[in-house]
């Protein structure tokens, strides 16, 4: 499966019967996967076959559903109520006796509050099941457009991860160069130091190789340099597999970062603590692009 982000936007629209509907689907980054979903009342089965058809598509992000619809009155009832008019007669009947009103006409007496009746029309139990089952259909479509818009967004994060995971593997290379001098400069500034503070010491030249050797061991950045080549490796292979590598990628980078401290701490050398803060300085670009993906 190629690689995914949590960012991105799904539309649907669709009608059945007297029934319109249009269906959004949005998500943003999250740790865990999160579903909301707001619908039509009367179409209350949606919200879990929403929830459902998300969990199927989606492992991480803050997903928002909603569907929003009318139904044209079409197929209403339009009755009179012949009581109410017999009531607004019987009330203006004295007016227009005594001259104070003319005989109302009947398009006045239809234009009088509660005259006219409009009934609606309950759809039945059938009707409303295919009603139903088209929503779920467009709330599918609308999810399989946030996939989508996701999966063009890990596209684009993929080349950005890949580029970055390459420019690390060219520092670590560089690391390595710097650090092939250290054992010897440790050795050079600790004899310096010591001739220094005992120039006439018997038995100082055997003393320097001892001690020298011994800050070389410490100072020796051999295995942090090969951890690193090794999470260069396994991001690449992550990136390149199957499922989800958005957790992995996080925990990995902080290995990365944690060795690349580890490197700088070690660092006896300028050059050598000038790559490991550029190494420093990716790994953190990389972990602010991984916290985008799935």
């Amino acid at each position: 499966m190629p690689l995914s982000g949590m960012t991105g936007f799904g539309r649907a629209e669709a009608a059945c019967g007297d029934w319109s509907w249009s269906v959004e689907a949005r998500s943003v980054n999250g740790r865990n996967l999160e579903i909301r979903y707001r619908g039509i009342p009367g179409f209350d089965a949606l919200d879990r076959t929403a929830r459902e058809a998300a969990q199927a598509r989606f492992q991480r992000g803050n997903v928002t559903i909603g569907v929003t619809g009318k139904r044209t009155d079409s197929g209403g009832k339009v009755t009179i109520n012949l009581d109410q008019v017999e009531r607004y007669l019987a009330v203006g009947a004295q007016l227009v006796a005594d001259g104070r009103a003319t005989t109302p006409s009947l398009d006045g007496l239809l234009a009088l509050r509660g005259v006219i009746e409009a009934g609606e029309t309950a759809d039945d139990p059938e009707t409303l099941a295919a009603v139903e089952a088209a929503m779920a259909a467009s709330l599918n479509a609308a999810l399989d457009a946030l996939l989508a818009n996701r999966r063009e967004e890990g596209a684009a994060l993929a080349v950005v991860l890949a580029g970055q995971i390459d420019r690390v593997a060219v520092l670590v290379t560089q690391a390595e160069t710097e650090a092939a001098g250290q054992s010897a400069a440790i050795k050079e500034r600790f004899e310096r130091r010591m001739n220094e503070l005992a120039p006439d010491t018997p038995g100082i030249a055997d003393r320097i190789v001892v001690e020298a050797a011994a800050l070389a061991v410490k100072a020796d950045v051999r295995e942090e340099l090969d951890r690193l080549a090794g999470h260069v490796d396994a991001a690449r292979s992550l990136m390149a597999g199957e499922g989800p590598a958005g957790r992995r990628l996080d925990f990995l980078t902080q290995e990365f970062m944690r060795e690349a401290n580890t490197l700088c701490s070690k660092s006896a050398l300028p050059g050598l603590t000038t790559v490991g803060l550029e190494l420093k300085a990716t790994i953190e670009q990389f972990r602010e692009q991984v916290q985008n993906v799935e």
